[in-house]
């Protein structure tokens, strides 16, 4: 098109168009995460809320109703305000997350978990009722937990930007890790205030164990230096050596005949403490990811308008003979200067269009690059996911005998579990 033409029609879409929707398109995409932190850190509060009601129903449940009863309430009362919470930081975002879907996975699982608060009355009513089982009750808040630690999941899927990707996967493998912490609280109770732990008993212990520990290396690789120090100060407490002793007394079947009951009371009290330490943990994790919001918001804006200023000097219908440059001030603005330039905009003197251009273009394959370990971390535990999926469905057996059977076949193979995974559930595409 020449010239004339372009003058005659002057909203031909242009390079610098799509160049400046690119930059707006990354703007979104930061302003959603500014949104979504309010979401991610009012779930964290709400699970935790969950967790504390459910090891208060637990016990009430184990004591047949003579402990706890009080304390319970007062956590239902709680949990009940930590859902209006969610449900607020839910419906400022609902707009952006409806009107413009970043991901339907997402969208789904925050069905699901509403669902999920909406079938809570009923559930509590059963154990006021004493009308369901210890191991009942741990199942049914653990679905309605999962349900929320997936949107936080999902959330992570649809990050863009590296260091905000990494910081929400090292808050979702936390709070799995802390839910599984959670669970072992609950199947501790049961065998100690028993007296003894059974085979399956034993091996849910085991499991459990051993799923928080990849929960937590995965945590560690991916949180900033602030949450690890805080984690490794809590794994240096005292109280874990006391939990750990703990442990093997219920994961060594055979070796003890009986144990004191009294044990019950010490070990609830002794993970409900860890769980407490988790959470802070976690906040710390949610508020470096909020501060990395609030600091890749503004880098975004001040890069979109220098962009937008590189731009405009261009005058892209009247073309020169020789390759148009953008002229750029390099006066006193030494700070504005160095942001363009780690930005890749422009440097002194002399940009193209096309400069501009592949200039974005090698940011965002170093972006697309860094997400990788990332995407991978998130992928694996999808994957992980589907094969259990799989094995419950073809053996007909529950969710955690078929943790223990992946477990087992990467043991016997010598491999990986999310190598074990990912061929299972290739084997299982392929006999479709």
């Amino acid at each position: 098109m020449n010239t004339k033409q372009q003058q005659q029609n002057p909203k031909s879409p242009t390079a610098a168009n799509f160049l400046i929707a690119s930059r707006q398109c990354e703007l979104m995409n930061l302003q959603y995460f500014l949104q979504m932190g309010k979401v991610v850190q009012s779930i964290s509060n709400l699970v935790h809320g969950l967790q504390r009601e459910r090891g208060a129903s637990n016990v009430f449940l184990g004591s047949s109703g003579e402990k706890f009863a009080g304390e319970r309430e007062a956590m239902i009362l709680e949990s009940d305000r930590l859902a209006e919470l969610f449900e607020q930081a839910l419906a400022e975002v609902q707009e952006a997350l409806t009107a413009h879907p970043v991901s339907s996975h997402l969208l789904n699982h925050l069905a699901t978990a509403l669902h999920g608060l909406q079938q809570l009355p009923a559930l509590r009513a059963q154990v006021a009722g004493q009308a369901m089982s210890t191991a009942e009750a741990t199942e049914a808040y653990g679905n309605l937990i999962h349900s929320l630690i997936t949107v936080v999941f999902e959330a992570a899927d649809t990050a863009v930007d590296p260091s905000l990707a990494g910081l929400l996967v090292a808050m979702v493998h936390l709070m799995n890790g802390k839910e599984f912490c959670g669970q072992e609280r609950a199947v501790g109770s049961a065998g100690f205030s028993s007296g003894g732990f059974d085979s399956a008993l034993s091996k849910r212990m085991t499991h459990l164990v051993e799923a928080q520990e990849r929960c937590f290396e995965v945590f560690v690789s991916f949180a900033d230096h602030d949450s690890r120090a805080l984690w490794q100060t809590l794994r240096s407490h005292d109280r874990e050596t006391e939990i750990e002793r703990l442990r093997q007394l219920g994961c060594s079947v055979g070796r003890y005949k009986t144990l004191d009951s009294g044990l019950a009371d010490r070990w609830f009290s002794l993970m409900s403490e860890r769980m407490d330490e988790l959470k802070k943990v976690e906040d710390a994790v949610e508020g470096s990811f909020h501060t990395r919001c609030v600091e890749r918001f503004a880098e975004a804006r001040n890069s979109l308008a220098h962009q937008e200023t590189l731009i405009a000097s261009l005058d892209e219908q009247n073309p020169p003979a020789q390759p148009l440059l953008v002229l750029c001030d390099s006066g006193d603005d030494v700070r504005s200067g160095e942001a363009w330039k780690s930005e890749g905009v422009g440097q002194q003197f002399g940009r193209s269009i096309f400069d501009l251009v592949q200039e974005q273009t090698r940011r965002l394959q170093q972006m697309t690059d860094e997400l990788q370990s990332a995407k991978e971390a998130l992928e694996d535990r999808r994957t992980q996911e589907k094969a259990v999926l799989l094995l419950m469905e073809h053996r007909k057996i529950d969710n955690n005998e078929a943790h223990r059977v992946l477990r087992k076949l990467a043991m016997d193979q010598g491999k990986k579990l999310p190598e074990v995974a990912r061929a299972l559930v290739s084997m299982a595409d392929v006999l479709k």
